[in-house]
């Protein structure tokens, strides 16, 4: 097959929320990688099948930007360069089981990279996107993620898996029966934020193309956060019923239509956001822990840090409190 009609040579398969549209959009600088230009197709969790007629508050009309049918999928690496490595992201890839299968099998020499975040501030930033969206309906992370279960029953979106989607022991488990270990690339989110020129090297060497003078990952997509009250309490359930209607519109235009609703909204939020409680994070991080000592003995590695009371923020705070490290050092 042609360079443009065969599947990619590599993909950024996980997790959402842990930087992974930054690392794309860094990748994408780099002359000697071709990255598709509409991020998370999805293409591999639909199997040329619709998407699933998922029923959270927002989900069909998201259901309608899934490129599933693989001639449009194929045509997306169609610009690129002669010689480029071409790549695509998709978060939702190590997640999914079936998805997992289908790249090893499609697309069996190509690399995978991974980044993962600590469980419960993955958790927190997730259900902060959906809260600041107006689609998460409760104003509580620990009482969300208790109705998990009957969501994911309901048939809501892989984006709605807040706990599931941090269960890394058994995603990289199963992951590594499919594809040899060299091919997989794990990346930690405090790497990016903390060493981002080390971590590129890094990706640019398992990727075999030369170093680039690309030495920061752009911001994530972090959102105001916005306390629950009369105004949330009356524009939310307004977007989430118009999300409901937009499912029978082309989703450019529901976005259209949204955004002066999801402004409003936003208006006089705060840029900080709150820290989890401690008793938030212990209820939190309770049910990954056997999931963690999993991926330390799938890894090799110690995810000790992950273990113990940690606030959370966004890619953002977190780069700046690594500068005021840096500065501190620099001047202690």
């Amino acid at each position: 097959m042609s360079g443009s009609r065969r599947p990619p040579d590599f993909f950024l398969i996980g997790a959402p929320k842990a930087g992974t549209s930054a690392l794309h959009a860094a990748l994408a600088q780099h002359p000697g990688l071709f990255l598709s230009p509409v991020k998370e197709p999805k293409y591999y969790m639909c199997g040329d099948s619709p998407p699933p007629a998922y029923k959270g508050p927002g989900d069909a009309h998201s259901n309608q930007e899934w490129i599933w049918q693989r001639e449009r999928y194929l045509e997306l690496f169609a610009g690129a360069p002669e010689g480029a490595l071409r790549g695509e992201s998709t978060p939702f890839y190590l997640y999914n089981r079936d998805a997992r299968r289908r790249i090893a099998a499609d697309a069996p020499e190509a690399k995978l990279i991974a980044v993962l975040r600590d469980p419960v501030d993955r958790a927190y930033s997730n259900w902060m996107h959906l809260w600041m969206d107006g689609l998460e309906p409760r104003a509580d992370i620990v009482e969300a993620v208790r109705r998990e279960p009957e969501r994911v029953d309901k048939g809501w979106a892989p984006f709605w898996h807040y706990q599931g989607l941090g269960m890394y022991g058994r995603q990289v488990a199963d992951l590594l029966e499919h594809v040899d270990r060299e091919r997989v690339l794990l990346l930690r989110y405090r790497e990016l934020v903390d060493e981002p020129s080390i971590t590129l090297d890094r990706v640019f060497r398992f990727l075999g193309v030369q170093s680039a003078d690309i030495d920061t990952i752009p911001k994530d997509n972090a959102r105001v956060f916005v306390q629950d009250g009369p105004r949330v309490r009356a524009l939310a359930p307004v977007i989430r019923a118009g999300a409901a209607v937009g499912q029978f519109l082309p989703p450019e235009v529901w976005r259209r239509v949204s955004k002066p609703l999801v402004n409003q909204l936003h208006k006089g939020g705060d840029a900080s956001r709150p820290k989890l409680t401690p008793e938030q994070r212990a209820t939190l991080l309770e049910p990954h822990l056997p999931d963690i000592e999993l991926l330390e003995e799938v890894t090799g590695g110690s995810f000790a840090d992950w273990k113990g009371y940690r606030d959370g923020g966004s890619f953002e705070s977190r780069r700046q409190g690594a500068g005021e490290r840096e500065d501190a050092g620099a001047t202690g």
